[in-house]
């Protein structure tokens, strides 16, 4: 069924691709099998990520649109907050790519974060490795947009793109949701509202002294579609210096320590720990903790 899978995935074929991210989702049968199959891929993951409210869809839709342009085949994951009651995606698929589904060149697909603190799908990993089986030329993937636990994009993107907009309070505060440490390129979105221009011009003086060669800031109205070949451009740009630099392996250092790290914590429930500690008096957690070292 898996090497099946996987020709057609090759193929192009957008089902087979979807029941395959709902197999890895899900944890079937034999799936790490599968994910051992997958071969290098030189697919691009794209970043999206920023506070709420600040247009990370619409700029979603308008990069698809300018990849298409240029007639690169574009795959989406968009992290979507996870329902208290069944961990099902709040959100759905988005409603501002509607006239993408249909595309043959487009794939869409929405995941719940499923409580994950980072504001990323747990699978989110395997997923993406394998959308890039699917010979993609970028997938882009979108964020909640959880403040400082968005760093985790960090470890996933090979560009990361944060977007903001001009009301968004003091820059410093900005600094401060951990989004200077793990931004490639800012975008001010919404950039036709009052004081965007004085926004851009401190956002880039809060910048320089901490980043040498400087981090790219782009003014966009994603709404007209306005500024999105420059941000293209500034995109491949740092596509092509992760791809000649270290940040290459750091990269798939990251990802290799958390891989080893979720699937060695597979069978660790917090639930389960919360209740053998209740049930044991003048606790020593360091000692407690010591049966899970072996």
């Amino acid at each position: 069924m898996w090497q099946q899978l996987l020709k057609e995935i090759q193929q192009g074929n957008s089902k087979a691709l979807a029941r395959t991210i709902s197999l890895v989702e899900n944890e079937f049968e034999n799936y790490f099998d599968f994910l051992q199959m997958l071969p290098v891929s030189s697919a691009k993951i794209i970043g999206i990520t920023g506070p709420p409210g600040a247009g990370k869809s619409t700029l979603t839709d308008a990069l698809i649109g300018e990849m298409i342009a240029q007639d690169k085949r574009v795959g989406i994951l968009c992290v979507d907050p996870s329902s208290p009651f069944n961990l099902g995606a709040l959100l759905g698929d988005r409603i501002r790519m509607s006239e993408w589904y249909n595309h043959p060149d487009v794939f869409i697909r929405s995941l719940a974060t499923r409580g994950s603190l980072g504001g990323l799908h747990p699978k989110i990993l395997e997923i993406a490795d394998v959308m890039k089986a699917a010979n993609f030329d970028f997938i882009i993937i979108e964020t909640v947009g959880v403040g400082q636990s968005e760093v985790e994009i960090a470890g996933l993107a090979d560009a990361t793109v944060v977007v903001v907009v001009p009301e968004a309070g003091d820059e410093v505060q900005t600094m401060k949701a951990g989004l200077m440490e793990i931004a490639d390129i800012f975008v001010v979105n919404k950039a036709d509202r009052p004081d965007a221009d004085v926004f851009v011009k401190n956002l880039r003086t809060i910048l320089t002294p901490a980043h040498k060669t400087g981090i790219p800031v782009i003014k966009t109205i994603a709404s007209r579609k306005e500024g999105i070949q420059e941000l293209f451009e500034k995109i491949t740009d740092q596509l092509q210096i992760t791809a000649s630099t270290d940040r290459k392996y750091f990269l798939m250092a990251e990802r290799a320590y958390q891989l080893i790290e979720q699937y060695r914590m597979k069978d660790i429930s917090k639930e389960e720990l919360r209740k053998e500690i209740e049930s044991k008096q003048n606790l020593n957690l360091y000692q407690f903790i010591q049966q899970y070292f072996n």
